[in-house]
């Protein structure tokens, strides 16, 4: 069975706006090699949109050099969207409908390296489903003063055990975290 990891930028207090955040050379790589080592992304409907317009060329051929990698990681990914008000999808990717549950069962159920969640909204839903096996968290160095928050609005605590910890050249903290069962 793949697992079923969850990966975010956070600002210190909380904020997963990702204009909040400053992006540089580590920060894009660390990314790059995370969704590299997925078998798939899966995204919903806002993030998908947004990674679409940012990352999916021609629309990636204007930002600076050093995000080319991570570019071209992003175009190359396999990709499942979960959304109920999309008709169709492109950009290498699936739309998968019904429920959510069963629906991510049936892509964690094969063997492989694991799959890779991203967003705001979508992955609370997974979270409170039970679904993440792994929770990884870049930490910034800043303060937004502003949300969206990490998981704001779970409806129910989620408690984690610390599995790794490191250090960005930036200062950025990822922290990797795993469901207490």
């Amino acid at each position: 069975m793949r697992p079923l990891r969850y990966f975010i930028n956070v600002t210190l207090d909380g904020c997963v706006d990702h204009r909040a955040v400053t992006p540089d050379l580590d920060t894009h790589r660390h990314a790059m090699e995370t969704i590299a080592r997925a078998d798939a992304l899966l995204f919903g409907r806002v993030t998908y949109e947004m990674m679409q317009d940012a990352w999916r060329p021609p629309a990636s051929e204007a930002m600076p050099e050093w995000t080319q990698p991570f570019a071209r990681t992003m175009h190359r990914a396999r990709k499942y969207v979960l959304s109920s008000t999309l008709d169709e999808v492109d950009w290498n990717a699936e739309l998968l409908r019904g429920d959510l549950t069963e629906a991510v069962q049936r892509l964690k159920d094969p063997p492989g390296e694991g799959l890779l969640a991203c967003g705001v909204t979508f992955p609370r839903r997974l979270a409170e489903l039970g679904l993440i096996d792994e929770y990884e968290f870049l930490v910034h160095p800043n303060v937004a003063g502003h949300g969206p928050r990490l998981f704001e609005g779970v409806a129910h605590p989620l408690e984690l055990d610390l599995a790794h910890r490191d250090e960005l050249p930036s200062g950025a903290v990822l922290l990797r975290y795993v469901p207490k069962r």
